[in-house]
């Protein structure tokens, strides 16, 4: 990590989760399959909810990813004996966090759903739906924790085979649910409520693993109350890294449920064509974010070694990777994509006619999704999370939403686009947010080594 060939390591690392992405996308095509099979109202549901449940998942990820940024600088310092303390500290104040979003938010269900839009429509079932989504976030947190603490130190295959052991038991579950729905056992709408369980349990599987991992005596860094420090010097950190990270996070996810509450002005099951169409996309943009995570600890590894060159070499290496891959998986999807959308609409021509409207668009900002995701690895690397809040905020209150209004309220957008107004604002956010994001990545890299520079003078005056 600190010194081999910088190709073959940033591969090495990243493969394990760039193989677990993809298969991760494609086990969420399925899960979107299954519930677009049991009706268009329910993948919109579900496609609604998934904005909630990332609302609350921001604060995991914001402690993961702080977490995760200090402790892989910790650990290519040296010192071990601090990682163990912010590894124990991490985990307790993950488990103090859930418990508490399990208190408030389960009685504030039903309000807080009407609160952010949801159509009538749907908002009965996504009542009871969000309730058993949410019941997983404890589980879910102790998870991503545990994720966040091999990554900083490299080892990204049990993460891997953490991540495709969920994934399995999970659709495993969701693929019974489709048996017993065709077999009369249950009724077709009420299948929606064995999803969240599914995920309940698969996640609950990985936590027993991880648990026994992290009070194994086995393990050097295993989690202990002694070794807990919330003491300024360490939470002042944590909070001024994850902060950003939690409110970027969270307002993207409730600036998408307000989209999906503008979507659904033109008509309740855009909101899940939206979601069939992102989710067709991600099969080019999520598998890459794991050349992201590789990329932000060994940016982090090497700055902890005092090593920006090799830091800034990493993200080089990481943007031509991403791009190489969401080029290749664009073509591939292109190709496919009658064949795609005709298995999630089924016999559903409008919800056919919708899908497509919207994928036609959305599916071509993938090449600068890929810059922008390369960036954000590098800024996360160097800590920079304040910089990436600015530039998803920017992607979704500047170059989304008001696009998406303005094609909502001038008759002669509404009236010409419909609903490929929708893929249209997709594209014109991640295409903007992409360009943003590279003009960033070129000033930051002039600064750092600027810095780096005058750095080098100082300490070798002669030269």
């Amino acid at each position: 990590m600190l010194d081999g060939d910088m190709l073959k390591v940033l591969v090495t690392i990243a493969l394990p989760l760039v193989f677990y992405n993809s298969i991760g996308q494609i086990f969420q095509l399925v899960d979107t399959f299954i519930a677009a099979n049991m009706s268009a109202n329910v993948v919109s549901t579900v496609s609604f909810v998934a904005q909630v449940d990332k609302m609350l998942m921001a604060i995991g990820s914001g402690l993961s990813i702080a977490g995760g940024v200090m402790i892989a600088r910790t650990f290519g310092s040296g010192d071990m004996d601090r990682v163990r303390t912010q590894i124990s500290t991490l985990f307790f104040i993950a488990i103090g966090i859930g418990a508490l979003i399990l208190l408030v938010m389960i009685p504030l269900m039903y309000p807080f759903l009407r609160l952010m839009k949801m159509p009538e429509e749907l908002i009965g079932q996504g009542t009871v739906y969000s309730c058993l989504v949410v019941a997983s976030v404890i589980f879910q947190f102790i998870n991503t924790i545990y994720f966040s603490i091999q990554k900083s130190k490299g080892n990204t295959k049990i993460i891997m085979w953490g991540n495709l052991l969920v994934l399995t038991v999970k659709t495993s579950m969701n693929i019974l649910t489709m048996i017993l729905i065709k077999n009369g056992k249950i009724q077709n709408e009420n299948g929606i409520y064995f999803l969240p369980v599914a995920t309940l349990f698969s996640h609950f599987v990985l936590t027993v693993i991880a648990m026994k991992d992290f009070t194994s005596k086995k393990n050097p860094f295993r989690i202990s109350p002694k070794n807990c420090e919330f003491k300024k010097t360490l939470i002042f950190p944590l909070v001024s890294l994850g902060f950003p990270v939690f409110l970027e996070k969270f307002i993207m996810a409730f600036g998408k449920s307000i989209v999906n509450a503008l979507c659904a002005g033109f008509g309740p099951t855009v909101v899940g064509a939206l979601g069939v169409s992102d989710r067709i996309c991600g099969m080019a943009t999520n598998p890459i974010s794991g050349f992201q995570e590789a990329e932000s600890s060994l940016v982090s590894n090497n700055l902890g070694n005092k090593n920006v060159d090799r830091a800034l070499g990493f993200f080089y290496r990481t943007l031509v990777l991403n791009m190489i891959f969401t080029v290749t998986v664009f073509v591939i999807t292109g190709i496919l994509k009658n064949q795609i959308i005709g298995a999630f609409a089924k016999d559903d021509v409008a919800f056919a006619s919708e899908i497509d409207a919207i994928y036609f668009y959305e599916r071509l900002d993938t090449i600068l999704i890929s810059v922008n995701t390369s960036v954000m690895g590098l800024l996360y690397g160097f800590g920079k999370t304040r910089i990436t809040m600015f530039l998803n905020l920017l992607r979704l209150f500047v170059y989304r939403i008001p696009s998406l209004l303005l094609f909502m309220k001038v008759p002669f957008f509404f009236d010409k686009l419909g609903t490929s107004a929708v893929g249209l604002a997709m594209l014109i956010s991640n295409s903007f947010v992409g360009l943003t994001a590279g003009i960033v990545a070129f000033v930051f890299i002039r600064k750092i080594r600027s810095m780096n520079k005058k750095q080098n003078q100082n300490q070798n005056p002669h030269d």
